[in-house]
């Protein structure tokens, strides 16, 4: 019972990662709806945290890294933060804002990211707020990405649990 809660929670987190690899609109991706989904349903800590990083991490290999990862991945930690927020009010209103807010969180420490590695944008607060404006065309793909894929993923694990009972009775 809990190795198939475990696998299905974590075949679920594999694909959502592989579909980073597929052609899509910028930032339409299911970076906050795997670290919320991870952190939502891994009940041990260590499993939240190191499942989706290690799913976005293999991704990542094979889209290549750049200067502002690390602020990618603390945009993805705080995510898996909010999924642990809400782990025991799982709903429709519950993941969405979580979703729109792991959106905002994420826009905010990469675009700060961005700026802060001074190659595209001055060191001043005009080069921050320039940092930022140029953000928000694909800001409305990323809020997008994360309220679909987060349904997605929410949805089909809670339609799985409906169909195989045995995935309700212990958490991961």
């Amino acid at each position: 019972m809990l190795k198939s809660r475990y696998l299905v929670i974590t075949g679920l987190i594999v694909l959502a990662a592989v579909a980073r690899l597929l052609p899509h609109l910028p930032n339409f991706t299911p970076i906050i709806a795997i670290a919320l989904f991870g952190g939502a349903y891994f009940a041990d800590k260590r499993l939240a945290f190191a499942v989706p990083f290690a799913a976005m991490f293999a991704s990542d290999l094979l889209l290549g890294f750049h200067s502002t990862m690390i602020f990618v991945y603390i945009g993805f930690a705080l995510a898996v933060g909010l999924g642990m927020l809400i782990r025991n009010q799982i709903s429709i209103l519950t993941v969405g804002g979580a979703a729109l807010a792991g959106a905002i969180i994420f826009f905010l420490i990469t675009n700060f990211g961005v700026w802060l590695t001074g190659m595209m944008y001055p060191m001043t607060f005009q080069g921050l707020i320039a940092s930022y404006a140029a953000g928000i065309p694909f800001f409305r793909y990323s809020i997008l990405g994360d309220l679909i894929y987060s349904g997605v993923l929410f949805g089909a694990f809670e339609y799985a649990k409906y169909k195989l009972p045995a995935l309700q009775k212990v958490r991961v």
